[in-house]
């Protein structure tokens, strides 16, 4: 039996490299455990280069942010017909884009909380003060905003007063030119894994998040200790079918493949409320993928594992 060679590409230059990293080790040392033959690839200007001298059988992307999810790195994959583990790169362009996805889930007849999208032009152009006011008289408060592009929750902030709506604007502004403002609802926080297995695309159990500051940042999402996780959620039956319905219809609409991960909020009327989809989730000791893929009762190498399998045959 050939054992497969598998390329677990991770790092890159978004500013979640070092995310990235975390999630590359982790997997690679899953996979081993599993008899495969792993080699760690950091994601650079080499990366054409090494794929076409050192062909693996099968690609993992591990990168998030950027090219890991914006569909860049998996078009390169797609051109050098290499197998890979992970959304296409048009699934990507639809995932990574939040008012994209937010927009053909509510289409879809799924709940998702009342959201505005504007340029950094826009404040320039017609007053930054003026579109703010009309941002809260829309939206309300709280709110929060983040980039409308990006993951990892970088640059997105809970605005509960309107006074602190510029220097929130500011910080969202530094992680990308277009801001998404969205209707803060209060509610228990999910992440929902979705498999692809032979009889299609499944949900596992939810992950409840509960960090301590109350909002689930960059620094509470990748420092232990910071936030307090259940696998699985400690809602209602029917909550945790909705959301796991959810999940696959967010995976299926949007064209994702063999895994992704969904936000979503249970709100006090027991409404799901989508947040975002994830196709490149993060995998490391704090993220909520392994949780739930432990929490099912199955292993994070033995997934990948059977994902690889899957990719490879796909080309076979």
């Amino acid at each position: 039996m050939v054992v497969p060679t598998v390329a677990v590409l991770a790092g890159g230059l978004s500013h979640e490299r070092d995310v990235s990293l975390r999630s590359g080790r982790r997997l690679s040392a899953a996979l081993r455990s599993q008899g495969l033959t792993v080699e760690e690839w950091d994601t650079d200007g080499g990366l054409l280069d090494r794929l076409r001298s050192e062909r693996p059988d099968a690609a993992v992307v591990a990168l998030h942010g950027g090219e890991g999810e914006n569909g860049s790195v998996q078009t390169v994959l797609e051109m050098l017909q290499v197998p890979y583990v992970g959304t296409s790169s048009q699934g990507c362009r639809r995932a990574w884009d939040k008012p994209t996805a937010k927009a053909l889930l509510e289409q879809a007849g799924f709940a998702t909380p009342d959201w505005v999208v504007l340029p950094h032009s826009t404040f320039r152009e017609l007053g930054a003060q003026a579109v703010l006011d009309a941002i809260v008289d829309h939206l309300g408060l709280p709110l929060i905003l983040k980039p409308d592009q990006g993951g990892s929750a970088l640059g997105t902030q809970v605005v509960r007063d309107a006074s602190e709506l510029p220097t929130a604007m500011v910080g969202c502004f530094a992680y990308g030119d277009t801001v998404l403002a969205e209707r803060y609802v209060e509610g228990v926080e999910v992440a929902v894994t979705v498999i692809e297995r032979d009889g299609g695309p499944e949900a596992l159990p939810a992950v409840e998040i509960v960090p301590e500051s109350g909002v689930y940042n960059y620094t509470a999402r990748y420092t232990a200790g910071l936030t307090n996780f259940f696998a699985p959620a400690r809602i209602s039956e029917e909550s945790a079918k909705a959301v796991g319905e959810l999940a696959v219809g967010a995976h299926r609409l949007l064209g994702l493949r063999d895994i992704s991960r969904t936000d979503a909020i249970v709100d006090a009327d027991g409404t799901v409320q989508f947040l975002e989809v994830n196709s490149s989730p993060g995998l490391t000791e704090t993220s909520t993928v392994p949780m739930a893929i432990e929490s099912s009762g199955a292993s994070l190498g033995g997934v990948f594992a059977d994902l690889v399998s899957r990719a490879i045959s796909r080309t076979a």
